[in-house]
Formats: C-alpha cells, structure tokens, sequence
C-alpha cells in the first residue's frame, strides 16, 4: 500500500488497535475479534509473545477485511521479519532505523516522536504519518499546539487515549487514535472475549 493510500485510510477509519499480549494464542484471538467487529487497522506489537507468529495467520485469515500491521518496529531486521510475516504497515516508537527501512521497503510507516521537531523530521524521512508518543505526555492542548505551525501533518496519538477522551483528539486535530490497553483490557493475555467486544463497540461508535 502506498504511504498515501494508508493515511487516506486512517482518515476513513479513525481508529488503529494495539495488540500486545503475553499469549500468542490469546493475541491471536483478539486480532481476530476486532477485525470481527470491525476494526479494520490492527498492530500487533512485537513486544507480543512469538509475534510473527501472531503476523501471519492473522494476516493469512483476515484477506481483505483488515490492515495487519507490526508495532514496536526499532531495527531493520524487526522490519524485514514483519514484512515476511506479512504485515501490511508498520509502527515505530521512536525514529530510527525502523522508520528508514520500512520507507526503503514501501511499506507505510506510523513513526514514533514526541516533539515537533521529531515530528517534522519523520515526515521528511517519508512516514505516512506521525505517531504522537505518549500522547499522554501533553494531551490534547499539546496535539493542538503542533498543529497550528503544521496543519496538514497527518497526526494520531498514541498513549494514554481513552473512550472518554477522543472527542478531545479529534477537535484537537488527530488524523486518527491508536488505543491498546483501553480498547483491548488483557484480552490478547487470555482476558474476556465478550467484554473486548462490548470495548471494541463503544470505541467504534464514539470515533464514527
């Protein structure tokens, strides 16, 4: 997918889940569950148990339906084994080699940064956009701040994002939200499927 095409696909969508479990089985069925209910944009944080073996029967199993993508992408080799694995786009805490080797490899690259000049320098690096990490650093007030001197810069925090507070993010001006244990609770630990898809609801009808 083309980095553009990706952040057109944020704007539609509005919401990424974060899947970071101590079980690979357990990450699996959680995947499976949003994607299920109708969570389009996945991440699978490499931090996961045996999570390239989490990558790629999700990717395998979701066809079409949904964006598989990998977290937690530092180093060039986590990046050439998500892609093998088959993840469609990629997720970076900080810059890096991570973010130069997914632009190299055309794969679509949410970069991590925290400051405006981390975030410039990511999108002159050629991320399809900046992850704001941890957005719970500054909040909305922070978000909107970097806004004003980059209106246009593709933006979705990360860290800290809750049901309660998206409204805040998208007034703010998130492209998008990426949510992980708001959202997914300790479902990818083994946690209850029901109550994910009782989470994975509010949250889908409070970014809709």
């Amino acid at each position: 997918m083309h980095p553009a095409d990706f952040t057109a696909r944020l704007a539609r969508d509005r919401l990424a889940a974060i899947v970071r479990g101590r079980s690979a089985d357990a990450a699996l069925r959680t995947v499976l569950t949003l994607v299920e209910e109708g969570v389009t944009l996945v991440e699978v944080s490499l931090t996961t148990q045996d999570a390239y073996d989490v990558i790629a029967p999700a990717a395998r199993a979701v066809g079409g339906d949904a964006l598989i993508g990998a977290g937690t992408v530092v180093t060039r080799d986590h990046l050439l084994r998500a892609q093998d694995a088959g993840a469609s786009w990629i997720v970076t805490p900080v810059l890096g080699d991570g973010v130069h080797a997914a632009v190299e490899e055309g794969l679509p690259v949410l970069a991590g940064a925290a400051t405006p000049t981390e975030a410039y320098t990511a999108m002159a690096a050629g991320a399809a956009a900046v992850k704001l990490f941890p957005a719970s650093l500054g909040g909305p007030a922070y978000l909107r701040a970097i806004k004003d001197p980059f209106p246009d810069m593709p933006v979705v925090p990360v860290g800290g994002v809750d049901a309660e507070s998206v409204p805040a993010w998208f007034a703010a001006g998130a492209l998008a939200v990426g949510v992980g244990s708001p959202l997914v609770g300790d479902a990818a630990h083994g946690g209850d499927l029901g109550e994910l898809r009782l989470r994975i609801r509010r949250f889908l009808t409070v970014v809709a």
